[in-house]
């Protein structure tokens, strides 16, 4: 063999054996890598997909299956309910007598206590009465002197005309004495005037109660020395049997309310306390003022109540509710069923165990109902439970009242 061919042979194993030597490690692990990373984004591309198709299913099977919600519910009815114009009054004693003293002098006694009933006539207060008893005593004693001494003028008159008769005196003589007696009788008189001015004097030295009534807090004590001519209340008595409220409306419901005292002659007129929690009483209105107020643009009304409880006071603040009007034969319902939407009202009505929204007009409220339309007398209302319902929601009818529920509930 030549040594070309040794030398093309001895190339052609190296070629061989270059061929068949193993890869460099660094190509080894990326094959490694790359196949890992195929393999697992197949495995979560398979997860997903598993995950995807659970949730589907679980919102199937409840979508399929509501949950049902406790709800307690009211009946529709058909009634009457009370139209009221609301404002706010002041309880105003029919009668209230400030005493003042009419006659000067120290006071001797105080009668009356704080605070307690009087009838008309009762005594509340003295002031010491021996100066007008003294002048008293004088005026009776001058017109009892006058009174003798026009008497004897009458006596001669009557002599002087028994002598005209059988002329035995001039003329002039029994007309001097006739004019005697006319003065007489003027002085007579002039002093029976001063006799009654001086018992009503001293009449005002014992003061009573003019009015019956509750008496106030003590304002005078016994030895203070009062004017006739001052202005110290000695003593404030309120009558509280009957009592009434003045309230003002706006002229806007003077129409009303006219045409409504023309058709029934008196309105139901309530008194509740500041908070409206209660009522305090009720009366009836009494008048309306004679004007309207033009800085206002509101009318004054009177109510008057029989107050036998005594729980209206004078100056009390109360809220006053005047019955205007009464719509009869309705649709009602507990005005803690109605939502509110915005300006929007509706109710969850509950038939067949399943509540759906009804769209309602709202009308007057008055003790816990509502005049609706847009429902039926008998039909069945949520109360309770607004922000769990929606439309279609399973409902499960509680016998239970709720509590005050303040909430709007959900928009539907």
């Amino acid at each position: 063999m030549s040594g070309n061919e040794r030398k093309s042979e001895v190339q052609h194993i190296g070629s061989d054996r270059q061929l068949s030597s193993p890869l460099p490690w660094y190509r080894r692990h990326w094959i490694l890598w790359s196949s890992m990373l195929a393999i697992l984004i197949v495995v979560v591309v398979l997860m997903i997909h598993d995950n995807d198709a659970k949730t589907a299913a679980a919102k199937r099977a409840l979508s399929a299956v509501k949950p049902s919600f406790t709800a307690t519910t009211a009946t529709a009815t058909k009634g009457d309910i009370g139209v009221y114009l609301d404002a706010i009054g002041t309880v105003t004693p029919v009668y209230t007598s400030s005493i003042t003293a009419q006659a000067s002098g120290v006071l001797t006694f105080v009668h009356y206590r704080e605070g307690q009933f009087v009838q008309k006539g009762d005594a509340l207060i003295d002031i010491d009465p021996r100066p007008y008893q003294a002048q008293l005593m004088q005026a009776e004693g001058t017109l009892e002197r006058d009174t003798n001494i026009l008497a004897q003028a009458q006596m001669d008159l009557d002599r002087y005309r028994a002598a005209w008769a059988r002329n035995s005196i001039s003329k002039q003589l029994l007309d001097d004495q006739e004019k005697i007696v006319l003065q007489d009788q003027g002085t007579v008189k002039n002093d029976q005037g001063t006799v009654t001015y001086d018992q009503v004097q001293l009449g005002y030295c014992h003061i009573t109660a003019p009015i019956a009534g509750r008496v106030g807090l003590r304002l005078v004590d016994p030895g203070n020395v009062v004017q006739a001519t001052g202005n110290t209340v000695l003593v404030v008595v309120t009558q509280e049997q009957p009592m009434t409220v003045v309230f003002t409306l706006a002229e806007d419901s003077l129409a009303q309310v006219q045409a409504r005292m023309r058709q029934m002659q008196t309105l139901p007129v309530e008194a509740w306390d500041r908070g409206q929690t209660y009522k305090i009483a009720s009366g009836k209105l009494q008048t309306i003022d004679n004007q309207i107020d033009t800085t206002t643009g509101t009318v004054k009304l009177r109510a008057l109540f029989d107050n036998k409880n005594g729980a209206l006071f004078p100056n009390q603040f109360v809220n006053t509710r005047l019955l205007a009007n009464t719509l009869e034969g309705v649709t009602l319902v507990p005005t803690a069923a109605v939502q509110h939407n915005g300006q929007v009202a509706f109710l969850y009505v509950v038939a067949n165990n399943m509540a759906s929204v009804r769209y309602i007009k709202t009308g007057v409220s008055d003790g816990g109902k509502t005049a609706v339309e847009g429902i039926n007398p008998g039909e069945v209302v949520a109360t309770s439970s607004f922000d769990k319902l929606q439309n279609g929601s399973k409902v499960t009818v509680s016998k239970q009242t709720p509590a005050t529920n303040t909430a709007e509930g959900n928009s539907p």
